[in-house]
């Protein structure tokens, strides 16, 4: 049985095909963390979690890697009193 999945810029369902026969490669982003952690840094793990799961359970041998923004700068520059004179949530 093959997969389909929506393209959205042909706006059609569209045969999964893999570049190499058997193997898929996922670059995900990943949360952007510089404030408190919130759902939506979830959101992403889950749901990329879910299609990897659902890959590997259809046969393919998935290689899944994710991101972390690193912002240390911003969060030095707001620690300091940046960001128009008011500091970020972290710092209050």
């Amino acid at each position: 049985m093959e997969i389909k999945i929506y393209n959205t810029l042909s706006r059609k369902k569209e045969q999964f095909k893999t570049l190499e026969p058997g193997k898929v490669s996922m670059y995900v982003c990943g949360p952007t963390v510089y404030d408190k952690a919130h759902v939506g840094h979830a959101m992403s793990a889950l749901v990329f979690d879910i299609v990897r799961r659902y890959l590997e359970y259809r046969g393919f041998e998935v290689r899944h890697v994710t991101n972390y923004t690193d912002v240390d700068d911003k969060i030095i520059h707001g620690g300091r009193g940046g960001f128009d004179g008011n500091r970020p949530a972290l710092y209050r």
